[in-house]
């Protein structure tokens, strides 16, 4: 509530509503003298009055139920970025049944949707059960936490991270369409699980085999959402739904995917993506690019190595660096 209108709205755990709003017209100070002075004044002081009264009337009709003459809200919150909000909560217009339900009064410094907004935040506090508020929160959190490898997101990557143990909180939007795919290769029996998306769903070639075009047996599909609030538990994190109702809720689900998680440690998901899968097509090339081919006694020193170091990726750095000065010899 403000010199340019007034806006009433509710919050219902994350949802915000705007139930309605309004503009007004009051006259400005003037620096007139005489009865021009006085009449002036007592016209202002007359709309100022007319305006805390309807603003009164409004209050109660939308935040008093009228089958139970009981307020339908738990609390209410006054903003405003002038004194009208305080007029309001002192004036005897205002219904007592309201003004016992006044949690806080706050300064704000827009008005409208925006000033909305900005009520929410500066009374966080007031409002900390709210789960538009805790949204807000632990997301901006998750963001803060990306700069530092302590935030994982994106279906792969959380899928990595849960296995492992490192996620402490998972994060997902509450209308994200995944599916969950268990696909066998009838030809191997190698079972392969997938996460598609609706676009993903109807192209073919996800459900066969890439190299052989064998077609894959479906043996499970279920809502990614579904499954992970089901098994979250054995992963030994919290679930926490959030929605895009909010700016950080938007971002997350636009920019990343709509799922992802708090780490319990700094973790690069990088490094794993840079490491090829032995037997890899990767490793293969390696060989085919060079002129050069291994020995078998280059295989056997680097057999000897693996036995002796408790890193692969170690072992195969000091045979590459054995073989390369045998070839410079």
């Amino acid at each position: 509530m403000d010199g340019n209108g007034t806006l009433f709205g509710t919050l219902s755990g994350n949802t915000r509503e705007v139930l309605h709003k309004y503009t007004v017209d009051l006259p400005k100070n003037h620096g007139r003298g005489g009865q021009s002075a006085l009449r002036f004044s007592r016209l202002r002081m007359e709309k100022r009055h007319n305006y805390v009264r309807k603003t009164a009337e409004l209050a109660t009709q939308l935040y008093i139920n009228p089958a139970t003459s009981q307020p339908n809200v738990l609390g209410l919150i006054l903003a405003g970025s002038a004194d009208f909000k305080t007029e309001l909560s002192q004036s005897d217009m205002f219904d007592p049944r309201l003004k016992a339900k006044i949690l806080n009064v706050v300064d704000v410094s827009v008005g409208g949707e925006k000033g909305f907004t900005q009520a929410i935040e500066r009374s966080s506090k007031v409002l900390s059960n709210v789960k538009f508020v805790q949204e807000k929160r632990l997301l901006s959190k998750f963001f803060e936490e990306i700069s530092q490898d302590r935030s994982v997101y994106g279906v792969d990557d959380t899928q990595k991270a849960l296995e492992m143990g490192a996620v402490e909180t998972l994060i997902v939007w509450e209308n994200l369409y995944i599916k969950r795919y268990v696909l066998k290769n009838t030809a191997t029996n190698e079972t392969i699980i997938k996460h598609l998306n609706k676009e993903q769903e109807a192209n073919q070639s996800n459900f066969q085999d890439p190299l052989t075009s064998v077609e894959l047996e479906v043996q499970e599909k279920v809502e990614l959402l579904e499954w992970l609030t089901n098994e979250f538990r054995k992963f030994g994190c919290s679930l926490d739904f959030v929605t895009s109702n909010s700016e950080e809720g938007s971002r997350f689900c636009n920019g990343y995917g709509g799922i992802g998680g708090v780490l319990r440690y700094q973790l690069n998901m990088r490094v794993f993506d840079d490491q090829p899968d032995e037997g890899s097509e990767d490793s293969d090339e390696a060989y085919e690019d060079s002129d050069y081919q291994p020995s078998i006694n280059d295989c056997s020193e680097l057999v000897q190595e693996e036995a002796c170091s408790s890193s692969t990726g170690s072992s195969a750095r000091c045979c590459s660096d054995r073989t390369n000065s045998e070839r410079k010899n």
